[in-house]
């Protein structure tokens, strides 16, 4: 039983990385749009919900930067490789959240919460050294910008879809 479970996680987790590969398409490739709606993050923040810590892990660090490779967006330095940091810190987070915390609604939206405040934490440090290491400059206002203002939209329909969406699946569950 312990084996078959393995294997579901893995399923579970592959197509959640394809979701993270083709849900871009939606905005047209367009990263402004991109940006604002932030499609990688709801499979990757899925994945660490459902399928546990270490893969969302896993699927949040490659999602950015196998679509980087093999389509050129989002760019791989430094938006892919900090996207990576940020994404893996996402699906790290909801996992390891969600599992520790108690079973209940509030906890989906603590460990949603988290998770999303971590991963930004970290994405504005990776920008930081990305940014030092080649001469740029990354600050609190651009930060901001990235982080919170720009990403509203994201922001939001990942607070009311993800939640829905555990708590769908935790009724499945239960009736199984």
């Amino acid at each position: 039983m312990k084996r078959q479970s393995k294997v579901l996680k893995m399923v579970w987790a592959a197509m959640f990385l394809a979701l993270a590969y083709v849900l871009p398409f939606l905005t047209g490739q367009i990263p402004e749009i991109g940006s604002m709606l932030c499609p990688m993050h709801i499979p990757v923040l899925l994945c660490g919900f459902i399928c546990g810590w270490p893969w969302g892990l896993l699927v949040g660090f490659a999602a950015p930067l196998l679509r980087s490779m093999m389509l050129g967006m989002p760019p791989f330095f430094p938006k892919a490789i900090c996207m990576a940091f940020e994404l893996a810190t996402y699906g790290m987070m909801a996992g390891i959240l969600y599992k520790i915390l108690p079973k209940k609604k509030t906890s989906i939206y603590v460990a949603l919460i988290g998770a999303m405040m971590m991963g930004r934490v970290v994405w504005g440090t990776a920008m930081f050294i990305c940014m030092g290491l080649s001469g740029g400059e990354f600050g609190l206002k651009a930060f901001l910008a990235g982080a919170v203002t720009n990403a509203i939209p994201g922001i939001i329909i990942q607070i009311v879809l993800i939640p829905i969406l555990i708590m769908a699946l935790e009724k499945t569950k239960e009736r199984e």
